[in-house]
Formats: C-alpha cells, structure tokens, sequence
C-alpha cells in the first residue's frame, strides 16, 4: 500500500492566473502542442466508451479530443473547460467504468499524488489505461527556475516526480508501465524520444528533456478455474496383464499330464 503521508512541502493549488500567463507564451503553447500530439499518438487506440482527463489543463478537452472512444471528459478542480468540478482524491466515478485515464500534470499540484493514484485504479477497468504527463526534475528547464534564471517560467507552484518516482507508485499499484516519452521546448532541442529505444545520441541527452509522459495499463492476471485435480496414473504391481501368447503357453504346460 503507497503511504499517503503528505511531504512537508506538497505541491500547492494551481495558480490559474500563472497558467494563463504561461499558456499564452510562446512556450506555452509550444508545450500544449506537444504534449497534444503525444496523446494523439495513443488515444486513438484506446477502445471502449470513457476517456477521462483528470485536471484542468490545457484548452477545455483539446488534449485528449483524439480520443476514439464514444465519450470522453475533463474532470477539473475548477470550471475552466471541465464538464464537471471534483476533488481528485474522490472522484464521483463507478469502479471499473473508465476506459482510460490523462493525468496532465496533475500529481504535481496536488497536495499528496498517492490518493489521486488509487482513485484512478478503482475507477479504471481491467484494460484500462493510464497516461501521467510530467515536468521533469532534473530537466534544464526547472534547473534554471531553481537558479533564479526564470522566474517568469511556469509553474512556479508544482512538486516534481522522476520518472523512476512515478514508475514505482504505479508498480505497488500492480500497473506495468508500457512507454515512456520525453519531450522539450528548450534545449537539448530533441524530439519526442522514447526511453527503451534504439541507442543514439539523442538518448544520452534524453534524460534532461523537459518533460515525459508515462504510459501504463493495468496489469490483471487472468483468472483459471481449474477442476479436480487428476491423480497420476501408476501401473499396478500386481495382476498385470501377460500378452496373449506367453498366456497361451502357461497355459498348455498347466494341461500337460505330469
């Protein structure tokens, strides 16, 4: 079970004016486009009935619009594009009902990321998956927010994961975590690039792209109902069968007159 303890400096509130400020940016918008075309690459693939967004983010549902399931939603903190307003650590959602979940950077600004994680596991089916967007931490980008070098750069609030961080919460919660994708604005100027992949020199460079998506799915083991156990079959020591001439000779000796 993840500890839902809370760290002594937990991610605050989202400040909605600093994301407006930042979505307008030129590397704002950058960023919306990419992570958008990042989810593009799988949603369409996702069958069923519900995507759900978990987190104002972005304009309105454009992050997940590429979603080829009969319906999908934003589940915000506030009314800014979402079809409905709910607290993450409680979504008003059936268990196993949700074909698939987009956590846009909201593990970051939430005050303790291990709830919001085991709600998105009840409300997820036995195919579901689940998509975690992040800035990463040891990114150039935050390095240089760290050294006062960006303060107008957003967010300003957030608490960053690793992907290793991430990947671990997802394990303990029996989820196998299928893709990661990391992806920047900034330097080292790399495109999308996929952990795992074939060795470049990209890949060395990789690990201070600027931000990552994770993709999961849940890992059920199929369930086998097995009958009664057959016992082995053992030949009998006794009364074993001879073949039909070694008896046709017993035979004749035992009528032989003595």
């Amino acid at each position: 079970m993840i500890s839902s303890r809370r760290h002594p400096q937990g991610g605050r509130p989202l400040d909605r004016q600093a994301l407006e400020l930042w979505r307008a940016s030129p590397r704002g918008q950058r960023m919306l486009d990419i992570e958008r075309e990042q989810l593009s690459r799988y949603l369409p693939d996702v069958f069923g009935r519900h995507v759900l967004q978990i987190g104002n983010w972005g304009e309105g549902p454009a992050l997940i619009a590429s979603s080829g399931t009969l319906h999908h939603a934003v589940l915000g903190t506030v009314a800014d594009g979402a079809a409905a307003i709910a607290d993450p650590q409680q979504l008003p959602i059936a268990a196993k009902s949700v074909d698939a979940v987009v956590l846009p950077h909201t593990l970051e600004f939430t005050r303790s990321p291990h709830p919001v994680l085991r709600e998105v596991d009840r409300v997820l089916n036995d195919r579901g998956r689940l998509f975690v967007l992040g800035f990463n931490p040891w990114g150039l980008w935050l390095w240089r927010m760290r050294l006062g070098l960006g303060s107008r750069m957003f967010p300003p609030a957030g608490r960053f994961f690793s992907v290793g961080r991430v990947a671990d919460w997802l394990e303990l919660l029996d989820f196998e975590v299928a893709e990661v994708r990391r992806y920047g604005t900034g330097f080292p100027w790399l495109s999308p690039h996929t952990m795992g992949g074939l060795w470049s020199v990209a890949s060395l460079l990789a690990p201070l792209a600027e931000a990552y998506m994770i993709v999961a799915r849940k890992r059920v083991l199929p369930m086998n109902f097995i009958g009664r156990t057959q016992r082995a079959q053992i030949k009998p020591l006794v009364g074993i069968g001879l073949p039909a001439a070694q008896r046709d000779a017993l035979d004749s000796r035992d009528s032989t007159p003595p």
